[in-house]
């Protein structure tokens, strides 16, 4: 791991895109390359494929898919990448939120086939919100697809960004023989293995060669890399960090084609950590003293131990196992004796950490997602924003002999916000609702509860659609209009449910006095 002196540079970044892009394929496919692992677990599609390293609850390897995101460390090329990788399903866009706040570039994964997808809208939406520089990857470009120019067209269209292609498919998609790296007119061919479960050779063919190895796929890419140039579309730094342009790279995640490519724009185009900005409007400089914010809490990861761990960006100083730091929101310290570094499954102890790296601290049961932790100079990272719900279920205990432990997994679900949990005196603490952006969170929920706390429950869907914040003042008001419901988080915000927009537009017109005010909206 890093020393206090390590003056390596650091890459944090998440994986984002539309559910089955190949998100999690790519994910290993990257630790593959970096020689972090020696076999890659995804081979021929869904049906036969292993689990990969990410993915670690049971949910996940039985559907194919990311529920949860897990922090991947390697080092490449005498630099630290963490790598995020996102929920990979659409309901979880709140997970996704919180991990693009502890990351400092994004790579955009594309389906060659699908082009770009609501789901990949709003999470870039989340990326410019964010100023969060996009590398954008044409994935499964070993399988048929629409025209590379087409899916330039789209994105330039649909994201407003302007497409900068590094490199440009030798091969139309499903012919994948390679790519023309446009910086250096040379063809990189690749070549198939068994499977794609090992890294994928590649030979750097000078131009004046390509012809001779490529065929006429060569001519065609050497046309639309012209095309490219007449159309202003090569890269400038300047440009793609203050997000005007999206570098592309073209790839197959499955057979790891053009992803080593990916792995050294990272380092030589991704930022670097900078300065974090502050609750009172300053920033703490990555040379200051120790801080970082809490983006993610997690249980349940080690079924031999009933742990909780809290996902921590360091954002300046150094952090060494066993200091005592502070906590921002209660000004009390703690010890961080168990520092982890995760990597799907696996744990290593973690010594020391720089600004970039993903620490896992172990039962730090204080720690709250959005929460910061500090040495020295006091210091307050703005919180993360939580988002307004729209699928509500009341639940219970199905044995009402397991309360304790019902009490004690909804807390957890909780604080780490799975679901919101909202509560009122109507219905007390035997029947919480459970509010999410997503119905899938609930079969979370209940596959966790049943698992994790031996508390299997039961859930009914309630008839709300919408969430508004209010105040104390509008408690009594709203709770006496008919189908509003009015509950309180478990931050201590008021939400007044409603079953439609329409009865909200009626109880905000005939009670002009009090507090109604929107949520923000998933991925905006």
């Amino acid at each position: 791991m890093s020393s206090p002196t390590d003056t390596r540079a650091r890459r944090t970044f998440a994986v984002i895109s539309h559910p089955d892009a190949g998100k999690s394929t790519l994910t290993e496919a990257l630790a593959l390359h970096a020689r972090v692992i020696s076999e890659a677990g995804a081979v021929h599609g869904k049906s036969g494929r292993r689990g990969t390293v990410s993915d670690w609850m049971e949910m996940e390897r039985s559907r194919g898919i990311s529920i949860t995101s897990a922090a991947l460390q390697f080092d490449y090329r005498d630099h630290v990448v963490n790598l995020v990788d996102t929920p990979g399903h659409s309901d979880f866009s709140e997970d996704t939120y919180r991990v693009l706040s502890a990351v400092d570039s994004a790579v955009m994964l594309v389906d060659a086939a699908k082009g770009l997808e609501p789901q990949t809208l709003k999470l870039f939406q989340v990326c410019a919100h964010r100023g969060i520089p996009v590398i954008t990857v044409i994935n499964k470009w070993d399988r048929p697809g629409l025209d590379p120019l087409a899916l330039m067209d789209e994105i330039e269209k649909e994201i407003g960004l302007k497409p900068t292609p590094l490199t440009w498919p030798v091969g139309q998609s499903g012919e994948f023989q390679g790519v023309l790296d446009r910086r250096t007119g040379h063809f990189i061919h690749f070549t198939r293995t068994a499977g794609g479960a090992t890294r994928a050779p590649e030979r750097h063919v000078p131009a004046d060669e390509a012809a001779d190895v490529a065929g006429d796929a060569w001519a065609a890419a050497l046309e639309g890399h012209e095309l490219l140039e007449m159309d202003d579309a090569d890269h400038d730094q300047e440009r793609f960090l203050a997000g005007r342009t999206t570098p592309v790279l073209f790839a197959s995640a499955l057979q790891n084609f053009g992803v080593a490519q990916l792995l050294e724009v990272l380092l030589e185009l991704a930022p670097a950590p900078t300065a974090t900005p502050t609750v009172d409007g300053g920033a703490r400089e990555v040379d200051d003293e120790f801080s970082a914010f809490v983006f993610k809490v997690q249980s349940g990861m080690d079924t031999n131990h009933r742990d909780r761990l809290a996902y921590a960006r360091v954002c300046s100083g150094v952090f060494q196992r066993g200091m005592v730091v502070n906590h921002g929101e209660t000004g009390k310290p703690f010890a961080t004796k168990y520092a982890q570094a995760v990597f799907g499954r696996e744990r290593t102890v973690v010594e020391t950490a720089l600004p970039g790296d993903i620490v896992g601290l172990v039962n730090a049961n204080a720690l709250r997602v959005g929460d910061t932790i500090y040495e020295g100079t006091p210091v307050r990272f703005p919180p993360i924003a939580s988002f307004a719900p729209e699928h509500f279920m009341s639940a219970r205990a199905a044995d009402t002999g397991r309360f304790k432990q019902f009490r004690r997994g909804i807390e957890q679900m909780d604080q780490e916000g799975v679901v919101q949990v909202l509560r009122s005196d109507l219905r007390g603490d035997q029947a919480p609702v459970l509010a999410a952006v997503g119905p899938m969170q609930f079969e979370v929920v209940s596959a966790r509860m049943e698992s994790e706390y031996g508390a299997a429950i039961r859930l009914e869907r309630l008839d709300y659609q919408l969430a508004m914040l209010t105040d104390a003042d509008g408690v009594d008001v709203l709770n006496g209009v008919r189908g509003v419901e009015v509950m309180r988080r478990s931050d201590g915000a008021f939400l007044a449910l409603f079953p439609d927009k329409w009865r909200a537009h009626t109880a905000k017109r005939d009670h002009p006095e009090i507090v109604l005010e929107q949520l923000p909206a998933s991925g905006s």
